[in-house]
């Protein structure tokens, strides 16, 4: 194919795609609009490009340049925001460390990403103290307090955050370099082996910015992020860039609230006290929200909640339509930034009664903008888009991670022939819509049938003294796997095992599931094991049930 390419004039400057870009319009549009951290600390749009310009200063000043990695062990908080712009911009790169994984993993992530400074919380100074001997590549350490004075540590400290951002200049001249340039590393939170490190540079998280934006404020089929909403996140930062909505709400100069550590009556509070209206979060911290006290007599009428991470349940679902929750659906993963996909609703559906749009607000939703996504068979053809037809879910878009940091043949793996590899199990309706069945780990094989661990747990959850079911398959030396289930009811309801399988039976009757689905193993437990970012654990589950 032949195309032209003009001569651009050579004083054309050549704009390059960077993070320090995103900061010019919010606050030029809303320059006192706010950030709020919990019930300690406000300022404006003005003073948070301040704040920025002085981390900037102190960053450099302790030796940090371009290509140094800075490591950030904080609750979801105004510096870690500061530090989502700060760091990058001097072209350095920022690591979120998961504060929720084990002191092991955690040394093996900051050793794998060769960790120069760390910034580093009151909560975690004792585990960072244990490790630091550990940690070769460390030259200092910032601590961050929400008390008058930091905690005493042993560690190389080079001083307090706010101290040290009072004692710097706010003037600092980003300057202009390579667009590929990587500007964040995280790692994944993988079930089997160590965890692997994702990168992103600031070309990719610019372009993921705006089509975020694109895709949450300028469809009215999912109007989730618009310039007067108030963001709450409750997915937390270390994850995936807070799914990339901290980027996005910064550029549209939104209200900002940061709660700190999660804690669901202070989630609910801060709801209500500061006008939050959007938030996301995995399914169980949303699980979390509607039952804890707070939310009894608080009117979440005016929330709007896009979960993902795992799927939700139509039992989920249902009780946020009972609550007025506007609910709605995306999917991504950590080596795609991570939006593939939302719930889009066409003006039919948006007419529906709440209740009956929830079937549809589960879907995993319509590929956003400049996604290529299809389902393929293990052949690598794709496979019909009739909502029965399964197949792997397969992806290109212009912000995926490019490979596995120092791991090229996992990167290759990830990446074969040329489409990134979900690991994920769906199919795709004549409608266009993705529904996740499965991850192919988790697909239950059962005399010759695949059963979708999600579409049991959506059906178990039906039952009203059902609070939180987990499914998944367990060796059988007959049927080589079988269905187990684990369900937490409802306070002083009398769920039992033979009641949830009276449940099923419905939908065995009605040809919904075969009766091979129904579990012959339910546990009802008083808590399901999660993983570092709230996921269910299914590997620890099936550890302990099959030992």
């Amino acid at each position: 194919m032949k195309t032209r390419i003009l001569d651009a004039a050579d004083n054309a400057h050549q704009y390059p795609l960077l993070i320090k870009s995103l900061l010019l319009s919010g606050s030029r549009n809303e320059p006192d609009r706010e950030i709020v951290y919990g019930d300690r600390t406000r300022y404006s749009y003005h003073t948070l490009q301040q704040r920025i310009r002085r981390l900037a200063n102190v960053l450099t000043n302790a030796g940090i340049g371009a290509g140094d990695t800075v490591a950030v062990m904080d609750w979801d908080s105004h510096r870690y925001l500061e530090a989502y712009f700060a760091v990058p911009m001097i072209g350095a790169v920022l690591h979120h460390v998961n504060v929720r994984l084990s002191p092991e993993q955690i040394a093996y992530t900051m050793n794998h990403a060769e960790d120069h400074l760390v910034l580093v919380h009151d909560d975690f100074v004792a585990v960072t103290e244990h490790l630091a001997d550990q940690l070769p590549t460390v030259r200092g350490y910032i601590q961050l307090t929400d008390q008058e004075q930091p905690v005493s540590t042993t560690l190389n400290s080079l001083g307090e955050y706010e101290a040290l951002l009072d004692g710097a200049t706010d003037h600092y001249d980003f300057p202009d370099f390579d667009e590929n340039s990587i500007a964040t590393t995280f790692y994944t939170t993988g079930t089997t082996g160590n965890p692997k490190g994702v990168y992103f540079s600031h070309r990719q998280l610019v372009l993921h910015t705006l089509n975020m934006i694109a895709s949450l404020a300028a469809y009215e089929g999912q109007p989730l992020l618009r310039s007067d909403d108030v963001y709450m996140p409750m997915t937390p930062m270390f994850h995936v860039h807070a799914w990339g909505v901290p980027y996005a709400a910064t550029m549209l100069g939104v209200k900002q609230v940061y709660p700190g550590r999660y804690e669901p009556n202070k989630l609910v509070k801060l709801y209500r006290d500061e006008g939050v209206t959007f938030s996301h979060g995995v399914p169980a911290v949303l699980q979390m929200i509607l039952n804890c006290d707070e939310a009894t007599d608080t009117d979440l009428g005016n929330w709007k909640m896009l979960t993902g991470g795992s799927a939700p349940t139509l039992g989920l679902a249902q009780q946020m339509a009972e609550r007025g929750v506007q609910f709605f659906t995306a999917y991504g993963m950590s080596e795609t930034c991570p939006l593939l996909t939302t719930t889009y609703l066409r003006q039919p559906q948006r007419d529906l009664p709440m209740a009956e749009q929830m079937p549809h607000r589960i879907k995993t939703g319509l590929p956003v903008g400049m996604v290529d996504l299809r389902i393929v068979d293990p052949a690598g053809n794709e496979v019909a888009h009739d909502g029965e037809a399964m197949g792997e879910v397969v992806v290109r878009a212009p912000w995926l991670t490019q490979g596995y940091y120092k791991e090229p043949e996992k990167g290759a793996e990830l990446w074969q022939d040329g489409w990134l590899h979900t690991g994920d199990v769906g199919s795709i309706g004549p409608d266009g819509n993705l529904v996740i069945k499965d991850r192919i780990k988790d697909v239950i094989k059962t005399g010759g049938e695949w059963i979708s661990s999600l579409a049991l747990e959506s059906l178990i959850s039906q039952h009203p003294a059902v609070v939180e079911v987990a499914v998944v398959g367990i060796p059988d030396e007959r049927w080589d796997e079988r269905p187990y289930a684990m369900v937490v009811a409802a306070a002083d309801s009398e769920l039992d095992a033979a009641t949830i399988q009276q449940h099923l039976q419905q939908f065995v009757d009605n040809g919904t599931i075969n009766k091979w689905a129904v579990p012959q193993q339910i546990a009802i437990v008083g808590e399901i094991p999660k993983t570092s970012v709230g996921k269910i654990n299914k590997k620890l589950i099936r550890t302990q049930v099959t030992g």
